[in-house]
């Protein structure tokens, strides 16, 4: 139990850590790619508007003589674009003449890029007609000349800032999971520390059951010898007859809790060996049989003769004794119970099917939590005590497989048991 707890803890632990890594991530990411395209099209504007007032035949020349001196307001997110900036920028600029053809190309600033392909650029943004845009590694904007002269397609390299945000996204992403694999070892070193006084409360309470179980076995025992001793002496009466019945009851209760607790210690395998599923279930079936026919109720049956299992054969013998109770105790008079078992695969599929006077108002997998009743009044007209079905998942459970509870249209509740 103690594994099971420190597992979930870690789990759960890592999941949120998990999304807190992410969510850290993709905020640092996502606010450095908004500041360099903030960047950049600051950038571009201060490109934009000297070059559209500049003659496209002084490309040699200072091109940015209106920013010396001048600042831009200070913003956190967003570093000032100076001259500075402007002069380091790597771009090119391309003039059109009202009727379309390309008047002058200016590569001055830019050695990657020749005349031939800065005019191919141009001419291929200039037919799309685009204002604004991306095109492989340049941001491009097209602005009117002055004097309405044509336009001017200006062109920005933008290959350093897109290392930079790359360069940014892979160092944190390594960051982030070196961090998480340190969180890692730190939860697991933590863990056990951390469920300490949970699993202990637990372990408590099981050896309460467990001890409780055994202690009072042996009153019941002894109750059960003298009410049969008196019924020799004084012949039966209803108040014999419902002290047996109700010793019989929590006797059954007791040994369930003592199943659920022996299973949820999980200390070591349970003794397994190979058998016939089939030959115990015929084996099993003709008590019911007889307490199905007191209520005029026919058990059908198909059972597949080569269903074969390994597992431990008590716990399964209890597995269909739980089932088939459950289904005789619910069943109403003159109904249907069907029973089937086949293999499936390398396993058995067992099903125990049976019509219902009124269908459970919660979920089916509510069925199996601790001491559930359908009947909110917790009469005793059933029998039941609501421990059953709770033991049939665990030993379901402990066997690898898998129970699950549906309701059926025509008013049937189903439960279907895959090992």
């Amino acid at each position: 139990m103690q594994k099971t707890l420190q597992k979930k803890f870690v789990m759960t632990a890592m999941a949120a850590i998990s999304v807190l890594l992410l969510i850290l991530l993709g905020t640092i990411n996502g606010m450095n790619f908004w500041q360099n395209e903030r960047q950049s099209d600051r950038l571009m504007d201060m490109l934009c508007q000297q070059t559209a007032g500049a003659p496209p035949s002084e490309p040699g020349m200072l091109p940015f003589p209106d920013m010396q001196g001048k600042r831009e307001p200070r913003d956190f997110f967003s570093p000032p674009v100076t001259e500075d900036h402007a002069m380091a920028a790597r771009y090119f600029c391309v003039w059109f003449d009202p009727e379309g053809s390309i008047t002058h190309t200016d590569t001055g600033r830019i050695s990657s890029v020749s005349g031939e392909e800065a005019e191919e650029y141009a001419e291929k943004i200039y037919e799309q007609g685009n204002t604004s845009g991306k095109l492989n590694h340049f941001k491009y904007r097209r602005v009117p000349a002055r004097g309405g002269r044509g336009e001017i397609l200006l062109f920005l390299d933008t290959s350093a800032q897109r290392y930079a945000l790359a360069l940014v996204l892979v160092l944190s992403a390594g960051i982030g999971v070196l961090c998480w694999f340190a969180m890692l070892l730190l939860v697991i070193l933590l863990s056990k520390r951390a469920i300490l006084p949970i699993a202990q409360n637990l372990e408590k309470q099981k050896q309460f059951v467990t001890d409780a179980g055994h202690e009072i076995k042996t009153p019941l025992a002894i109750i059960m010898a003298n009410v049969e001793a008196m019924e020799l002496h004084g012949g039966e009466s209803k108040w014999s007859r419902n002290i047996k019945a109700q010793t019989v009851r929590l006797s059954g209760l007791m040994q369930n809790l003592l199943v659920l607790a022996r299973l949820d210690e999980g200390v070591g395998e349970l003794p397994a060996s190979d058998f016939s599923m089939s030959r115990l279930l015929e084996e099993a079936l003709p008590p019911f049989c007889e307490s199905a026919a007191l209520k005029n109720v026919m058990i059908e049956t198909e059972i597949s003769q080569d269903a074969e299992i390994h597992g431990n054969r008590e716990n399964l013998l209890r597995l269909v004794s739980i089932l088939l109770d459950n289904a005789v105790k619910y069943v109403p008079k003159g109904g249907k119970i069907a029973v089937t078992l086949r293999k499936q695969g390398r396993g058995i599929l067992l099903q125990i099917e049976n019509d219902c006077a009124r269908l459970p108002a919660d979920e089916p997998g509510k069925l199996f939590d601790r001491f559930y009743r359908g009947d909110s009044a917790r009469t005793q007209k059933s029998g039941g005590y609501g421990i059953g079905l709770s033991a049939a998942q665990a030993i379901v459970e402990n066997c690898k497989g898998e129970i699950c509870a549906e309701y059926r249209e025509d008013g049937r509740i189903a439960f279907t048991v895959r090992i």
